[in-house]
């Protein structure tokens, strides 16, 4: 089993990524397979509604930017799907946006299959409010793409401002260790293990 992570935030080391790793330290001592991508600051574009993953129907955009369709197609093989955001202006960040709209078009376009049964787990953080607007973004996108979606004891984001404030978040950190562990439990129970 896999699961890949993407990283919204333009901060490769800042409390997103922080919070995306405590995740994934639980998915790793369940044996599960992890990976992060760095998705915020890459040169990746919104969907331009021109409706050629409807007519072509091959799991790809025919937009060409910064590795949009290799981050699509990680997202078919794995089993398991992070989208980790700090919140800006109450949303996610334009990367994830661009993420999620392009994979959805053209996962609603192959019959809407690609992410069926796929786990996901939206990871936020937040300076001191609207983390629950971005929370909800990446949600909306795993409901409608037919994902299983892990909960935690509280929403899954920490109260974080400078690189590494995550790690004074106690209840920020305990948010995403028993995520990681309700993930690894669903995977494992959708793939009979």
């Amino acid at each position: 089993m896999k699961v890949v992570a993407f990283n919204g935030s333009p901060r490769v080391n800042g409390n997103t990524a922080q919070s995306i790793q405590i995740v994934l330290d639980e998915l790793n001592k369940e044996g599960i397979d992890t990976e992060v991508i760095q998705l915020g600051g890459r040169k990746v574009y919104g969907c331009l509604a021109c409706g050629k993953c409807w007519e072509n129907k091959d799991n790809r955009c025919v937009r060409q930017d910064d590795e949009m369709n290799t981050f699509i197609q990680k997202i078919q093989e794995a089993d398991g799907i992070i989208i980790g955001s700090p919140t800006y202006f109450s949303n996610v960040t334009t990367e994830v946006k661009a993420l999620i709209d392009r994979c959805g078009f053209v996962a609603k376009a192959n019959e809407g299959t690609m992410l069926r049964g796929k786990v996901g787990a939206a990871v936020v953080s937040v300076r001191r409010a609207g983390s629950n607007f971005t929370y909800a973004a990446i949600n909306f996108f795993f409901g409608i793409a037919e994902m299983v979606i892990p909960s935690s004891s509280y929403w899954n984001m920490t109260l974080a401002l400078e690189p590494g404030d995550v790690q004074k978040d106690d209840e920020g950190i305990r948010t995403f260790q028993t995520l990681g562990k309700n993930m690894a439990f669903v995977l494992k129970k959708l793939n009979n293990e």
